[in-house]
């Protein structure tokens, strides 16, 4: 059975499990939790995560080694970015209007009185530009800071590019350090159904269908707004931009998107993405190793949907109006937002509460969808990998047919 296919039973089985203790054994869940189902995921999740930092860095340091040009680097770059802040624009524009059109706030008996949210807040866009730059890399490193690992990276495989044949024998160690990391994700996704069925069992089991009933128009709005988003936009740009047929790269692709969806967290399904993208869907590995580590830190076009529905659902449920003129502002500040909070755990809340404040938002009106958050962000998580794989297979055709003009 292929490893996808595993997966994905393990992930119906998990479901199922989960809710039939919840509602036939609730008395069971917290042991079977505490001894079986959380333990399972955590193994899981941390074996990924151990492997994150040093992926990135000899990946990027590779990539970057690789490409050479300059030029050509800083023409993906700033190619990659552009895809990035203008799908997230798209995102929340799509959010903003499916809530709109499907009212999920209307109509429905929420007690907004005992509400208490405390938000964190996310630091000011400049100090994280000013962060990307490590004072101490070996710090960045162990304390996970993905844009400061990337940016290092990125000046030693420059490094590498420019001093040429003087450094073979680092260069060569970088690639086999590549090769390690490579080789120990496949070793590492042998559990991954195993994980995948603690992982969601713990958390559709923590949920229960009294949570899912009073938010089910608005998990309904957020989730067609992501299916929209899924489909016609990342669909449409595999095919007008990267040329390639969308279904086909779905299928290839859903041991990332089920990782995804049972771990919630780009970074944790980094090293599978990447690896799919290189070795079953022909993206270079130059490509891959600076497009998808990128957007995992800076990417979030779920997140951004899902802060379109949520900042229209609690104006309706507050009973406010917000003008066109507020709506720019929700769009444009959670596209700044996705920058400015890349690093920050929990960015999605830390996002959605700044993005309330700048229209004039209760931020306790958070308190009303964070019940349900854990299960929408299974899903959007799975949104925003898919939109790095997209962009990693535009950036790979542009370069293809601009190698195909200048040869």
């Amino acid at each position: 059975m292929k490893l996808a296919t595993r997966i994905l039973w393990a992930l119906a089985l998990g479901a199922i499990t989960g809710i039939v203790i919840n509602i036939f054994a609730d008395n069971w869940f917290k042991p079977l939790d505490g001894y079986i189902f959380t333990p399972l995921g955590t193994i899981f999740l941390n074996l990924i995560k151990m492997l994150i930092v040093p992926l990135v860095f000899f990946s990027i340091a590779v990539g970057v080694a690789n490409i050479g040009d300059p030029k050509k680097l800083g023409r993906m770059g700033g190619k990659t970015m552009a895809f990035f802040l203008s799908t997230t624009a798209i995102a929340i524009t799509i959010g903003i209007i499916a809530a709109l059109l499907l009212k999920p706030g209307v109509g429905g008996s929420f007690d907004t009185t005992n509400l208490e949210y405390e938000s964190s807040e996310a630091p000011p866009v400049t100090d994280t530009l000013l962060g990307i730059i490590p004072a101490n890399p070996i710090e960045a490193m162990a304390s996970g800071d993905m844009l400061a690992i990337i940016f290092f990276a990125l000046f030693i495989g420059i490094g590498v590019a420019a001093l040429g044949e003087k450094v073979d024998i680092f260069k060569r160690f970088l690639e086999q350090g590549n090769e390690i990391m490579m080789f120990l994700v496949g070793l590492v996704m042998k559990f991954a159904p195993i994980g995948t069925f603690g992982l969601i069992a713990s958390a559709v089991g923590k949920q229960g269908f009294d949570a899912l009933k009073a938010m089910f128009l608005y998990m309904v709005v957020v989730i067609l707004a992501l299916a929209l988003h899924f489909i016609v936009v990342y669909g449409g740009a595999m095919k007008l931009l990267a040329k390639q047929n969308p279904i086909k790269i779905m299928k290839e692709f859903i041991p990332a998107m089920t990782v995804a969806f049972s771990t919630s967290s780009s970074s944790a399904t980094l090293p599978i993405a990447m690896d799919v993208a290189q070795t079953k869907l022909g993206v270079p590995k130059p490509i891959s190793s600076f497009v998808q580590p990128l957007g995992a830190t800076i990417n979030m076009d779920g997140t951004a949907i899902m802060q379109g529905v949520a900042t229209i659902f609690i104006a309706q449920v507050f009973g406010v109006d917000l003008s066109i003129q507020d709506m720019v502002v929700v769009v444009l500040t959670a596209v700044l937002a996705s920058i400015g909070t890349a690093a920050v755990p929990g960015a999605g809340m830390i996002m959605l509460a700044m993005v309330l404040e700048s229209v004039g938002l209760p931020v306790a009106g958070i308190a009303l969808i964070i019940g349900i958050d854990r299960l929408l962000d299974m899903t959007r998580t799975l949104v925003n990998i898919t939109g790095d794989l997209t962009c990693a297979l535009y950036i790979a055709e542009d370069e293809k047919k601009r190698e195909l003009k200048n040869a």
